[in-house]
C-alpha cells in the first residue's frame, strides 16, 4: 500500500502562513490547560498530557489527511485510558502503563490503516456514539465534582459515585468550592461572551493568581504542586509483555472510539474547505500520533472537535498550525511548567467539566426519539425508535456497566435493531392516485384507487435470506377471496439473494395453485443478473418493466383467461 505523506499541507501558501501561525498560538492557549486537565482524568500526572502533544502533533501532520484537525489528549479517550489501566494488576506504574497503552493504540491504528480498515468506524453509528459520549461526559463530570467541592472521590459506577458525592457534601471545603465554581463560571461566561478568548487558559491563570495571592493552599485548597520541567523521557515504557497483552482488548476499543471521534471532526471541516478525507490515512495519522505520544511518555491522543473548531475559526489552512502548537508546547515544557505549581485541582476540574458539559447533548437524544414518526411506529412498532434505543443503550451501558462495555452494548443493540428491521421489511399495498396516476402507498394516500381483483405490493427493502419468509407471509396476508393477480413492484429492491429468489418461485407456485397469478414489475441491474443466472422460469417469465405494464398484463389475463379445460377443442 502506498502511504501518502504531507497531504495535510496542501492548503499551505506563503501568503497564508500568517493565519496558521496565529491559529497555532490560539490553539496552544487552549491545549495546554486542557492537556493538564485531561491527564488527571487518565489518572496520571498533569504533565503527561503535555508530554503527549508535541510528537503527536508532528506525526499527525506527516501522516494525516486533515488540514485543520488538532490531535491531543481528549476527555473520552483519557477516561477510557484511566479505566483500562486501573483494570489490570501490574507492577508497572500508571504512567508507564498509560504510555504503553498509547503505543498499543498507535500500532493497531497503523495496522488497521495499512489493511484499509477505515470502514470499521461505520459500525459505531452516530446515535451510538452520541449516547456513548453523553454517558461518558456524565461519568467524567461526576468524577470531577469531588475536586470542585474538596471532598473525597467515591468508587463504583456513575450512580454509586453520585450517591457518595451527595452524602459527602457536608465536608465541602468552602475555599475549594469558591475557586472551582469561580473557575467554572469564568470558562462558561467567556465561552458565551467572547468565544475567541482561550477561556481555559484565563481560568488557569486566575486560579494560579488566587492561590499565590491569598495563600489558598494553606486553607485546604489542593494544588497540582511541582511539575517536573524539561523534555519528556523518550523510549519504550517499562511495561511487560503480559501487561501489553492485558491492555490489547482495551486498546482496540479505544482506537475505534478515537478514530470515530476524530474522523467526524476532520470530515466536518474538510467539507467546509472542499477537500476529501481518507479514512485509511486517518487511521495511519492517529496511529502514528499515538506511537509518538507513547514513545514520549505521554498518553492516548485523538482528533479534538473543540480544538479543531478553535483552529479553523482562527484561520488555519494547513498543519503548519499544528507544528506551531507542538513548538509552543515544547517551550512550555522547557520554561513554563514552574508556573503551574500553584494551579488548583478545582480549577482543573472546572476546565474538564466545562469542556464535557457541551457533550451532554440532551437535545440530540430527544431528536432521535422524535424520528419515530406515527407511520414508522405503525410499520415497525417499538423498533421505530431504533436510533434513540441505540443511543440510550450506549449511554445507560456506560453509566451502569463501564465505559467500553457500555460502548459495545450500544453497538450490539444498534446491530440487533438493524437486523430486526431488516428481517421484517414493510410490504406496502399500492394504489393509483386519481390525478397523476402514480402508484403510492395506500396507508399514506387513502384516496388512491386500487385495481379490482389485482393487488399491487411493494417490498421496501432488499430481499435476503433473513426476511424472505416474512415477505412471503406479508404477500399472502394481502391476498383476499376476490384476488386474481398479485403484482410485486421490485423497483425499490436494491438487492436479492438466492434464498429470496427460491422463495419467490415457491410463492409463484403457491399462488398459481389458488388460481392467482404473480407478476413482477421493475428491475435493478444486479437483481436481474441474479434472476437470470438462477434460470428460475417463473420469476423471469412474468417480469415487466413497470407496474403499469404488469397491471395491464394481469388485467388482460383476467379479461381473457386461458382455456384450461382439457376437453375443449
Amino acid at each position: 500500500m502506498k502511504v501518502p505523506l504531507l497531504t495535510s499541507f496542501e492548503g499551505c501558501r506563503a501568503d497564508r502562513i500568517g493565519r496558521d501561525l496565529l491559529a497555532g498560538l490560539t490553539v496552544w492557549a487552549v491545549l495546554v490547560p486542557e492537556a493538564l486537565a485531561y491527564a488527571t482524568i487518565a489518572g496520571v500526572s498533569p504533565v503527561i498530557g503535555l508530554y503527549a502533544a508535541p510528537a503527536a502533533l508532528l506525526l499527525y501532520a506527516l501522516f494525516g489527511s486533515s488540514r485543520q484537525l488538532v490531535v491531543g489528549p481528549m476527555a473520552a479517550t483519557a477516561a477510557l485510558s484511566g479505566a483500562a489501566v486501573a483494570g489490570i494488576s501490574s507492577d508497572a506504574d500508571a504512567a508507564a502503563l498509560t504510555a504503553g497503552l498509547a503505543l498499543l493504540v498507535g500500532a493497531l491504528g497503523i495496522l488497521a490503516g495499512l489493511a484499509r480498515l477505515g470502514f470499521l468506524a461505520s459500525f459505531i453509528s452516530e446515535p451510538v456514539l452520541k449516547g456513548f459520549i453523553v454517558g461518558l461526559a456524565l461519568t467524567i463530570i461526576v468524577g470531577q465534582l469531588p475536586k470542585l467541592f474538596g471532598v473525597p472521590r467515591g468508587e463504583g459506577d456513575f450512580f454509586e459515585k453520585t450517591w457518595h458525592l451527595v452524602t459527602s457534601l457536608g465536608g465541602t471545603n468552602g475555599w475549594t468550592l469558591a475557586v472551582g465554581a469561580g473557575s467554572l463560571a469564568v470558562v462558561l461566561v467567556l465561552h458565551r461572551v467572547s468565544p475567541r478568548l482561550p477561556a481555559p487558559l484565563v481560568a488557569v491563570v486566575l486560579g494560579i493568581v488566587a492561590v499565590s495571592v491569598f495563600d489558598l493552599d494553606a486553607e485546604g485548597v489542593e494544588i497540582v504542586g511541582r511539575i517536573e520541567g524539561g523534555l519528556p523521557p523518550l523510549g519504550l515504557p517499562s511495561v511487560s509483555g503480559s501487561d501489553y497483552a492485558a491492555l490489547l482488548a482495551s486498546a482496540a476499543g479505544i482506537l475505534l472510539v478515537a478514530f470515530a471521534e476524530g474522523i467526524g471532526a476532520a470530515k466536518n471541516y474538510a467539507a467546509q474547505e472542499h477537500y476529501e478525507i481518507d479514512p485509511n490515512q486517518e487511521l495511519l495519522g492517529v496511529g502514528a500520533a499515538n506511537i509518538g505520544a507513547g514513545l514520549s511518555s505521554g498518553m492516548i491522543v485523538n482528533g479534538s472537535l473543540s480544538k479543531t473548531a478553535v483552529n479553523a475559526s482562527a484561520g488555519a489552512v494547513s498543519q503548519i498550525s499544528g507544528i506551531v502548537v507542538a513548538a509552543l508546547t515544547v517551550m512550555t515544557l522547557l520554561f513554563l511548567t514552574g508556573l503551574f505549581a500553584n494551579l488548583p485541582e478545582a480549577t482543573l476540574a472546572a476546565v474538564v467539566i466545562a469542556a464535557v458539559m457541551r457533550l451532554v447533548d440532551v437535545r440530540g437524544l430527544r431528536k432521535y426519539a422524535r424520528l419515530a414518526t406515527p407511520s414508522l411506529r405503525r410499520i415497525y412498532g417499538v423498533t421505530a425508535y431504533a436510533d434513540f434505543l441505540a443511543a440510550a443503550s450506549a449511554m445507560v451501558g456506560v453509566l451502569v456497566l463501564d465505559i467500553l462495555p457500555g460502548l459495545f452494548l450500544g453497538v450490539a443493540v444498534s446491530v440487533l435493531l438493524l437486523l430486526f428491521r431488516a428481517s421484517r421489511p414493510h410490504v406496502a399495498e399500492l394504489g393509483r392516485t386519481p390525478d397523476s396516476g402514480r402508484w403510492v402507498d395506500l396507508q399514506r394516500h387513502p384516496d388512491a384507487v386500487t385495481e379490482p381483483g389485482i393487488v399491487v405490493l411493494r417490498p421496501e427493502a432488499g430481499l435476503i435470506y433473513a426476511n424472505a419468509d416474512n415477505v412471503a407471509a406479508a404477500v399472502r396476508g394481502h391476498v383476499h377471496d376476490d384476488t386474481r393477480a398479485v403484482v410485486l413492484d421490485t423497483a425499490s429492491v436494491p438487492g436479492i439473494d438466492i434464498t429470496a429468489v427460491e422463495m419467490l418461485d415457491r410463492l409463484y407456485a403457491d399462488l398459481e395453485h389458488h388460481r392467482i397469478r404473480l407478476l413482477f414489475a421493475g428491475e435493478i441491474g444486479q437483481v436481474r443478473d441474479l434472476l437470470d443466472a438462477t434460470g428460475i422460469a417463473s420469476v423471469v417469465a412474468d417480469a415487466h418493466p413497470t407496474v403499469d405494464a404488469a397491471v395491464t398484463a394481469a388485467r388482460r389475463n383476467l379479461d381473457h383467461p386461458p382455456d384450461t379445460d382439457p376437453t375443449s377443442a
